[in-house]
């Protein structure tokens, strides 16, 4: 999986890169098929605003290629544990599908097994 990391009003120290890079390695082994064909945009923020007191950290990560598209956003008050949350929802937006993409295909072979047991198709005397 290729990372690109943009950072926002702070500085993209190696600390915080090397960070999202760790995290986001425990994302792959969820990911069907070719992980190497799938990006992962993401942004870590300082976020400003009038309404919020203290440092608010943004992470947002973007996954696409390879049939897979997964956005998700986090903001905390921490850009680590906000890194950590985003990893999470990640993980599960991923199984999620998974399990989508599992009960659809069961519900089909399930349609095609009761039409060739009950003789749907066969030809009427």
């Amino acid at each position: 999986m290729k990372i690109n990391i943009k950072a926002t009003g702070l500085e993209l120290t190696p600390a915080i890169s090397d960070y999202v890079h760790k995290k986001l390695a425990m994302v792959e082994k969820y990911i069907e098929g070719n992980v190497q064909g799938v990006v992962a945009q993401v942004e870590v923020a300082k976020v400003t605003e009038h309404h919020k007191l203290g440092e608010i950290f943004r992470t947002d990560v973007h996954l696409v290629g390879d049939g897979l598209d997964l956005y998700t956003a986090e903001e905390t008050e921490d850009i680590f544990s906000s890194i950590d949350k985003v990893k999470d929802e990640l993980i599960l937006q991923l199984t999620r599908t998974k399990g989508k993409q599992q009960t659809l295909a069961r519900k089909g072979g399930q349609m095609i097994k009761n039409a060739l047991k009950f003789g749907w198709f066969r030809k009427k005397k």
